[in-house]
Parts: structure tokens; sequence; C-alpha cells
């Protein structure tokens, strides 16, 4: 017992290390410009969430979190890559460019305005958490990375990038969630980890589909496609 006390400075600190990655690389998934590098950015905010689970799950011991963080691991970092190099042509996610509404100076402008109102957000609601200080770290992370998502969600034009920002606000409400709320049922992560598959089963095959008869994998060409499956 007094080894693990003497622990928890040490885990705490590592903690804090993973969400400072977490958020490097939720500015990378914002500025990035090929959707392989957006991709290979969120197999490592996956990692980071997974490393977080597990080290939350140390101290006070959970069995619960450290499932969280294999279910992470085995969803994130290896199914869904799996699902996208399978679904997506080779040449959609490596030689083309990501459509982008802002240059990348402006989305990092836009990323840092809201990374600093996510941390003004919840600093009156953690400075009330004195005993758990974990929560200093993960909540304000976690908001600026769902933030950050739903701005790579609007930012983007194509629908991959696009399916990348909205794992990206998942990524960060679990980062958040998983100090909140340790103890979340697994039923409840199996069934979101289930749904996170198929909607990247769904979009695989929109943008294959979508790519196939219009050249390119804008989401503006769903209209399109809509009216050449009418016609």
């Amino acid at each position: 017992m007094q080894t693990l006390q003497n622990t928890l400075p040490l885990i705490t600190s590592l903690n804090a290390l993973v969400g400072g990655l977490f958020m490097i690389t939720a500015f990378g998934i914002v500025v990035t410009r090929q959707i392989r590098a957006g991709l290979k950015f969120f197999i490592f905010q996956s990692i980071l969430l997974a490393a977080s689970a597990f080290l939350l799950g140390i101290k006070p011991f959970s069995i619960d979190l450290l499932i969280v963080g294999v279910i992470n691991l085995v969803t994130k970092v290896w199914l869904l890559p799996l699902l996208l190099r399978h679904m997506v042509k080779k040449e959609i996610y490596t030689r083309r460019e990501i459509t982008q509404v802002f240059n990348i100076p402006t989305s990092l402008i836009i990323a840092l305005v809201l990374t600093i109102l996510a941390y003004f957000f919840t600093l009156p609601w953690i400075e009330t958490q004195t005993v758990l200080s974990i929560i200093h770290v993960n909540v304000p992370v976690g908001l600026a990375g769902l933030l950050l998502g739903a701005f790579t969600l609007i930012a983007r034009r194509e629908a991959v990038p696009q399916l990348l920002g909205l794992l990206a606000m998942e990524n960060g409400a679990f980062f958040a969630g998983v100090a909140i709320a340790p103890d979340l049922p697994l039923i409840a992560e199996l069934a979101l980890a289930f749904d996170i598959l198929m909607l990247t089963f769904v979009i695989g095959i929109l943008t294959r589909t979508v790519n196939e008869h219009t050249g390119n994998t804008s989401v503006g060409s769903l209209a399109k496609l809509k009216e050449g499956v009418q016609k």
C-alpha cells in the first residue's frame, strides 16, 4: 500500500505528460495536409488515451479502466486503421492533399483560441476538485481535444478527414471521461466501440463510391452521386 502511495506522484506526472502529447496530436490532426498523416496522428492519440486509462487504472486500481484501455487499443489502433486501409484506395490517403476551409496559420490560431477557451471554461470546476489532481489534466485537455475535433470536422471538406475529426471528438470526450467517471459500465464502452467501427465501415463505403463516380472524395460530391443514382 505504501509503495502504491509513493508512486502516485509519478503516475500524476506521467499522466500530465500523456495529456501534453495528446494535445500535440489534436493540433496535428487540425493542421495536417495529408489523410495518411492525419490517420497516424489519430492512432497516436488513441494510444495516448489508452495510456491515460492505464495510468488512472493503477491507483486506485480499476479493472474497468484497464479494459477500456485495451478496447481503445484494439478498436482504434488496430481495427479502425485496418478497415480504412482495406476500404479506401491507397492513393486517397497517401498522395492527395486535404481540401480545407482555412489555411494552416489560421487553423493554428483558431485551435489555440479553442484550447484557451477550454481551459478557462473548465477552470472554475476543476479548482473545486482539490483531491483529484488528475482531473486538472484530463478535463481541460479532453474538452480541448473535443473542440479541436469539432473544428476539424467543420474545416475539412472530405469524408475521411471529417471522420477523423469526429473520432478525435470522441477521444477528447473519453480522455476527460476516464477521470470524471472511471467506473463507466464496460457495456457502454463496448457499444461505442462497435458504433465507431460501423461508422468507419459506412464512411469507407461512401468514400470509395464517391471516388469511383466523381474522381474525388469531397463531401460536396455526394450531391452529384445522388443525382447519378436517381438517373
